[in-house]
């Protein structure tokens, strides 16, 4: 695994955290006192972070440091298990670049978070998680698409 490998999937990382907090590049650079410009080249693996970069950016988003680097093995491997990332960094790059910056998903997941009462929250997710494992409906609307 190269350097830069590891750079990719901590840049990756950032920006899924970035995207899931509704953050945009400018807001994220302002929080650390640096340019949208260098949070470009973090995200894409450009450049490498910082220790204190790291740290600066954990605290801001509330995750750990080691949020960052899940999802790599002790030699800076990506994890075939790792939730929700590919195989490589570079891969895991590609997928929080498509899937996590789909305006779709963004949106609900902002709606989802201003639902104030817990009981609809969870009778919601409820819903979404049957919709997304009935295959039927799956089924269904891609007949009902053709």
């Amino acid at each position: 695994m190269k350097k830069q490998d590891i750079d990719i999937h901590v840049g990756a990382r950032l920006r899924n955290r970035r995207t899931m907090l509704g953050l945009s590049q400018e807001a994220l650079a302002k929080s650390v006192g640096i340019t949208f410009q260098q949070v470009q080249k973090y995200e894409k693996g450009a450049n490498a972070m910082s220790a204190k970069r790291l740290y600066e950016f954990a605290t801001f988003m509330r995750v750990p440091v080691a949020y960052f680097f899940e999802g790599l093995d002790q030699h800076g491997v990506a994890t075939k298990e790792h939730a929700g990332f590919a195989e490589t960094p570079r891969e895991a790059f590609e997928h929080a670049t498509t899937v996590v910056s789909d305006r779709e998903s963004l949106e609900m997941m902002k709606a989802f978070k201003r639902i104030k009462e817990q009981s609809m929250r969870k009778r919601l997710a409820d819903l979404v998680r049957a919709i997304a494992e009935d295959r039927s409906m799956v089924d269904l609307s891609s007949k009902a698409a053709s």
